[in-house]
């Protein structure tokens, strides 16, 4: 299939994108890499009139650290990301997720806010935003405002972005001294959506673990002083809070256990001395 005709509207700047987002509302849809929107429109999922290109916009296009988290613009790629020399001392739950991402082709044009946006709940980024609480910043023509990651995600494919804001920027925290992470996904194959991802951040006695691909959002929990021992009725409470479906790939049972199993190792190992993600 084909999208329905739309018009294309290049913004030279983010000022000019909300400025249009203002005008369009709900007839429009931001095109930064397109790698999810394309699709979605080429099945007809959504029909907007207008599609607003902020791929060339140079004041979004930016990954810089600032105080206590990497902020990542809205005209970024993946892989800008990814080849940053020290992301693995920066944001090292991210150097070990991205990876992961679908496949090189998609990171050199897929942006981490396009992702972010989507809200596919399969999506590695979003899981990575919420294991670490992150926050999104949204900015229309008037004003910005930060939501947290858990904020910000709402249900399948559903965020809190009004039809009028953009989703401007990531903010990533940067990793803590002696924070200990790890990431893990399962899926039919590389570069195939996950049935189920976790990610696991341990700071001192504090355990939080996070799930992504089995609720309609990716799901995090927390523990204080959580040993091995209540690891497994931990995990098989967290999996079953998290109301799995049967779908054609894999079962609610299925589901469940790749919790129990992704979940444990990954606990085990931000709770060893060195991690082996």
């Amino acid at each position: 299939m084909k999208p329905y005709a739309f018009d294309y509207l290049a913004a030279n700047s983010a000022q000019e994108a909300v400025a249009l987002l203002a005008e369009l509302g709900n007839d429009a849809r931001i095109l930064a890499g397109g790698q999810s929107l394309m699709a979605v429109l080429n099945m007809r999922l959504a029909q907007p009139s207008a599609l607003i290109d902020i791929s060339r916009t140079a004041d979004l296009d930016y990954v810089r650290i600032e105080k206590g988290h990497m902020a990542v613009g809205a005209a970024a790629t993946q892989a800008s990301v990814e080849w940053r020399a020290n992301l693995a001392d920066e944001v090292p739950l991210l150097a070990q997720a991205i990876p992961y991402i679908s496949h090189f082709q998609i990171r050199n044009r897929g942006t981490v806010c396009g992702s972010v946006a989507h809200a596919d709940p399969s999506a590695e980024l979003p899981l990575v935003l919420v294991a670490l609480g992150g926050e999104v910043v949204l900015r229309n023509k008037k004003s910005r405002r930060s939501l947290k990651a858990q904020e910000f995600f709402q249900g399948m494919l559903t965020t809190a972005r009004q039809p009028d804001e953009l989703v401007e920027e990531v903010r990533f925290p940067l990793a803590k001294p002696g924070q200990k992470v790890a990431f893990l996904e399962f899926a039919a194959r590389h570069g195939d959506f996950a049935m189920a991802s976790v990610a696991a951040v341990a700071d001192g006695r504090r355990l939080r673990l996070a799930v992504g691909g089995v609720a309609d959002r990716p799901v995090a929990r927390e523990w204080e002083g959580l040993d091995e021992s209540g690891f497994d009725d931990a995990l098989n409470e967290f999996a079953w809070d998290l109301q799995a479906q049967d779908d054609h790939h894999a079962s609610a049972q299925f589901r469940r256990h790749l919790v129990r199993r992704l979940g444990k190792k990954m606990m085990k190992a931000v709770q060893a001395k060195e991690v082996q993600a």
